[in-house]
């Protein structure tokens, strides 16, 4: 039976994401910062938490580079703008915090480096789901802009935008899988309808027509057209004031200080009209601003870009019941459709005059089309948007598992056999279909050939049909002419190369070893042999280490059928003595290791070398095998205490700590295997824990809480990525399942017998 601690822990912490009260990570500005999206991110957490107030949620708040703003409680980290080390560190801190979720509040502006890149330092080294509100979708983004959202895209479970227009944007510009998009509208407050001349008497402002803007002050706001429509409205209703509210923006003030602002007081004085406006030349707190907003009668937004960006006042103004006249951008366009607002052209203060002119002159029109806006707000307030963001949550963090196999109870094997034909095992699927375009390579087969050696006699006939067809695969891969293996042959039975990769090579010597050992009949134990014998030479001049070692643990096999075989000892010293050398070169503080890098496979380094140890009496390679083997578990176990592989992002980055995605199972096969040759080796159970963590894994003891494999088919899917599991299901990850479980079924059984 599996560890039961191990199990049980594996099991506990998945079942985490799927608790009705999760662990959410809300980055994003926050509050008291002065920015839109600070704001929005703070009412996210007031909405949810009112809500749902079982919600755990820590906010890491992005701060600018001067790093002086005091943020408090509900803040937990804080990230500082363009502060790399500022960005892992939060990383670490998510993943510390075993937070469920990560969600995202994307504006390019927001995180420094190019087009924002920085926060990519942090999204590669978190596991936890990705939700992203994207506040900017760019129509025409230039390289840096694509390529940092279609990273994000890439890594996010779903994408939260405020308009159609941003979704067509998110799945036509940047590829996104519609099925990752979710429009959620802008969350606004909800308060009574119609209380006007109140918040006027409030704010000095009774008998006035007001008519009002907000908004950090820039040029691209559109405000010269509307002063350049005050005279006329003016003359027609001389009590018109026009409030602009908003402080100047601060990369404005700080190129230029008020120079933007002074032109649009002169405007205004050469218009005469400096008497019908008011300045409110400061950062309004929420309350503050919509109970301003409650005072207007005409809200307007003249932005001059059709492509400006999701406005979070606009959709205040909707919901507070404002009649609003507008220029046609995106977000504008769909908010007030069906009467809710009226639109005039960009830069147009005629059109203005005209259209607010006009609302002014009909009582009754105006009032009508702001109940109008005031009902469709309804749909808006953040109650609402509460409930759609935690159902979005609960279905990001649904979780899928799938019970443990009965180690007893081989895995169904049709899963397996869908992928082979006559010739062998094609290397992958679309789904679950095989893909007969990339055909067949030795690497699979020779795992194949593998498997079918340790299947039970109740897999015939299967068994014996499928262990010719392996092994005349490997056979057929050897190359008499330069005598090396090739890998790779096309679907039409022609070999693609005169001879495959190292590893291709080191991987056919292994299952020769081990059919020479473990073949199901004398005579396929026979040929393993020969073939081996014969094979073995071009072993000699491997600079791989994962080569050296999968040729070393195929020598341990051919040594249990052939202790006096010379080659395979020589094979193992020598390839033992290299991987030492290797360990005394890469060995630094910390970095328990054989080479500077983590790469795939990994955990087959230290088992060749404790293999190598208990054969050839050599204590030494056995201590530095377990040493390694305990530094690169140790690693692969998340905070949560689940299973996490090395990912694929992770090779090749010197002296890194591994990157959690892609996570394949290939290397939950190798780190049960390496646990079972440091249990032979030592006798210590803590190896048992180590390879049921790692066996969990298949069946939702993992970061994204889902079964990579079917017990019943006995298939396996390709894998974990940022968004979830890669639903092909190849012959390398079938066949690591099918031999995980072989491999954890034998060494529970010797515990057992122990």
């Amino acid at each position: 039976m599996l560890d039961e601690d191990a199990s049980a822990n594996g099991n506990s912490a998945a079942n985490q994401a799927a608790a009705i009260a999760p662990r959410i990570a809300l980055v994003g500005g926050y509050t008291p910062r002065r920015c839109g999206i600070a704001t929005f991110t703070a009412d996210i957490h007031d909405s949810i938490r009112a809500a749902f107030p079982d919600t755990k949620i820590d906010v890491y708040a992005m701060a600018p580079v001067t790093n002086d703003i005091a943020f408090a409680s509900p803040v937990r980290g804080v990230i500082v703008e363009n502060d790399k080390d500022s960005f892992i560190a939060a990383a670490r801190q998510i993943e510390s915090s075993h937070a469920d979720l990560v969600w995202l509040q994307h504006e390019f502006g927001l995180f420094g480096g190019y087009a924002g890149d920085q926060i990519l330092e942090l999204l590669d080294r978190v596991a936890a789901p990705l939700i992203v509100t994207l506040h900017t979708v760019m129509p025409d983004p230039d390289a840096d802009q694509r390529r940092v959202i279609e990273r994000i895209i890439a890594r996010a479970s779903k994408l939260i935008v405020m308009s159609d227009r941003a979704a067509i944007l998110l799945r036509d510009i940047y590829g996104a899988d519609p099925d990752q998009i979710e429009i959620i509208p802008h969350g606004v407050p909800d308060r009574p309808f119609g209380r006007s001349d109140q918040f006027k008497a409030e704010h000095d402002l009774s008998g006035r027509k007001v008519i009002m803007t907000f908004g950090l002050l820039s040029p691209g706001k559109g405000i010269e057209a509307m002063i350049g429509a005050l005279p006329a409205i003016a003359s027609a209703h001389p009590e018109t004031l026009y409030c602009i509210v908003g402080a100047t923006h601060p990369n404005l003030v700080a190129r230029e200080g008020e120079a933007y602002r002074d032109s649009l007081r002169k405007l205004a004085s050469d218009l005469g009209v400096e008497d019908n406006i008011r300045w409110i030349d400061s950062f309004l707190e929420t309350e503050d601003l919509l109970d301003l907003i409650e005072a207007a009668d005409i809200y307007v937004t003249p932005y001059l870009g059709a492509n400006q960006a999701t406005s979070g006042t606009l959709s205040y103004a909707v919901a507070l019941g404002k009649a609003v006249v507008s220029t046609p951008y995106a977000h504008a366009v769909e908010l007030l459709a069906d009467d809710r607002g009226v639109f005039v052209p960009f830069g147009d203060s005629a059109a203005l005059a005209r259209e607010i002119g006009g609302l002014l002159d009909t009582p009754d029109r105006l009032h009508a089309m702001q109940k109008r806006a005031y009902d469709h707000g309804r749909d808006m307030i953040w109650p609402a948007f509460a409930a759609r963001c935690h159902d979005l949550v609960s279905q990001v963090l649904q979780p899928h598992f799938s019970p443990f196999a009965d180690l007893a109870q081989s895995p169904g094997l049709e899963g397996l056999l869908r992928i082979c034909d006559s010739t062998g095992i094609i290397q992958h699927s679309i789904f679950s279909v095989p893909d007969r375009a990339h055909g067949y390579c030795v690497d699979d087969n020779a795992r194949a050939l593998m498997l079918v050696n340790r299947l039970g006699p109740d897999a015939e006939p299967h068994r014996s049909r499928l262990a010719a067809v392996f092994a005349g695969f490997v056979q057929s891969a050897w190359n008499d002419d330069i005598e090396e293996f090739r890998n790779f042959m096309g679907y039409a039975r022609n070999w693609l190369e005169a001879s495959g990769s190292q590893d291709s090579c080191g991987r056919a010597l292994w299952a020769l070893g081990a059919t020479s050992h473990q073949g199901i009949t004398p005579s396929l134990r026979r040929w393993a042999q020969c073939l081996f014998d014969r094979t073995i030479g071009s072993a000699a001049d491997f600079g791989s280490p994962r080569a050296t070692a999968f040729a070393m643990l195929g020598a341990d096999y051919r040594l249990d059928a052939d202790r006096m075989n010379e080659a395979a000892r020589s094979v193992l010293e020598k390839g033992g003595e290299r991987l030492m050398t290797l360990f005394a070169s890469a060995r630094r503080d910390n970095w328990i290791w054989f080479e500077s890098v983590l790469a795939y496979d990994n955990c087959r380094l230290p088992e060749a070398l404790i293999r190598a140890g208990l054969r050839l009496d050599r204590p030494d390679f056995t201590r530095a095998g377990l040493e390694t083997l305990r530094w690169v578990l140790d690693i692969q176990i998340s905070p949560a205490g689940l299973f996490r592989p090395v990912g694929s992002e992770s090779f090749g980055r010197a002296h890194a700590l591994p990157r959690p995605f892609d996570q394949q199972p290939v290397e939950a096969w190798a780190a049960i295997d390496a646990a079972h040759a440091a249990y032979d080796a030592t006798r210590d159970r803590q190896w048992l824990s180590h390879a049921s963590r790692a066996y969990a894994w298949f069946f939702g003891s993992n970061d994204r809480g889902v079964a990579v494999a079917d017990p019943v088919s006995g298939s396996c899917h390709d894998g974990i990525n940022p968004r979830g599991l890669n639903m092909n299901e190849g012959a390398e990850s079938v066949l690591a399942y099918q031999l995980a479980h072989c491999s954890i079924r034998d060494l529970m059984s010797k515990a057992d017998a122990n």
